[in-house]
């Protein structure tokens, strides 16, 4: 079973937002995208080459950090 799951913390109102994106397979998180990280992060070895093949591609980064903005009303959608 894969999963990919996408929550958004607001803190403070909307003075800070939080994007966390994580990919699951057999309900183990092995690949996660946190937004104060800018950049897919490996949870598991096996998902190394995955990060740093997404890592390396700008276009899939900049998607991802696109999705938080400062402001609520702006916030993307997921």
């Amino acid at each position: 079973l894969e999963q990919a799951k996408c929550v958004c913390h607001i803190f403070n109102g909307t003075e800070r937002v939080q994007y966390l994106n994580r990919y699951i397979h057999k309900r183990e998180e092995n690949l996660r995208f946190h937004s104060d990280v800018g950049e897919f992060q490996a949870v598991t070895e096996l998902e190394w080459p995955v990060a740093e093949n997404w890592n390396s591609q700008k276009g899939i980064l900049e998607e991802k950090r696109d999705k938080v903005t400062p402001t609520a009303d702006t916030i993307t959608e997921f």
